[in-house]
């Protein structure tokens, strides 16, 4: 690995710790920015983020529910998935707002990109804004058992005001959404 020119952070070595279809999990042995010798754990993601913030013309928008195994409980996120690093963004994000809520949307906004941990991940995500819906049928992925809650943009606020909603790409689209629209 080489490190940019700017870097205060000097690479040693690189190791594969782990490796799926998913995520790439390495360990460098680094010199700090303080002249240190230590290690770095970096979780390399294989796909880009994505987040919808779907909105109707009456201000409702639509949460998915499912129990999240990494978090060992139930999480009410903003429709999302994953699309190709080298892949349209904007593609990824009408099939996954199909899959989880039926929706297909004729207006897009790409509201903004995201790092979603930056310490540990080098993941990069984008959420969008999907507006002029159309309801059709779900297409869920076989690991995937949803439910799907419309409800006014400004109660899913009041669901992150109240630790209801603790995802972070969903926190960042609901919110910069709400900003956007002046509510």
């Amino acid at each position: 690995m080489k490190d940019p020119i700017d870097s205060p952070w000097k690479t040693l070595s690189v190791k594969q710790v782990y490796d799926n279809p998913w995520i790439n999990l390495s360990e460098a042995a680094v010199i700090n920015p303080n002249g240190g010798k230590g290690i770095y754990g970096k979780i390399t993601f294989k796909t880009k983020a994505l987040g919808i913030v779907p909105l109707d013309e009456n201000l409702n928008t639509w949460l998915v529910g499912q129990y999240r195994y990494t978090l060992g409980e139930y999480s009410w996120e903003i429709p999302m998935g994953g699309g190709p690093r080298d892949g349209d963004i904007l593609e990824s994000a009408k099939r996954e707002l199909k899959e989880e809520t039926g929706l297909s949307a004729e207006k897009w906004t790409k509201l903004m990109r995201i790092h979603t941990s930056n310490s540990v991940t080098d993941e990069e995500g984008f959420i969008f804004l999907a507006e002029q819906l159309t309801q059709g049928e779900q297409e869920t992925d076989d690991t995937e058992k949803l439910e799907i809650k419309k409800l006014p943009l400004k109660e899913a606020i009041k669901m992150i005001e109240q630790g209801k909603i603790t995802d972070a790409i969903s926190i960042s689209g609901l919110l910069y959404a709400h900003r956007m629209l002046k509510l």
